[in-house]
């Protein structure tokens, strides 16, 4: 499968995965599909190099959709867990002067 069809199949798998964590979400539509690009490009990069698993051939295929779901939703849980920390603490040292 070509790096195109990846992209592509990346803008869904970002929309799929954010809607499969739960929380409150602080990014946008457009963050969201760029952190689906790269989940789901990292995810089939993932599945070929280090598991051997060369059957991401298809776009159609059920095990291509789910290493681009499952790249796309590890990349969204990290940001989800970074940006709640860093804002946190930002509130922390704000409210800690006073």
């Amino acid at each position: 499968m070509g790096i195109i069809a990846w992209i592509i199949l990346g803008l869904a798998a970002g929309l799929i995965a954010n809607m499969l964590i739960p929380g409150k979400r602080q990014q946008g539509l457009i963050l969201t599909c760029l952190i689906g690009i790269a989940g789901a490009l990292g995810g089939g990069w993932a599945a070929t190099k280090i598991f051997h698993i060369h059957t991401l051939h298809g776009f159609f295929n059920a095990s291509t959709w789910l290493t681009a779901i499952a790249g796309a939703a590890v990349l969204l849980l990290a940001y989800h867990l970074a940006t709640r920390r860093s804002s946190g603490s930002r509130t922390r040292r704000r409210y800690a002067h006073r």
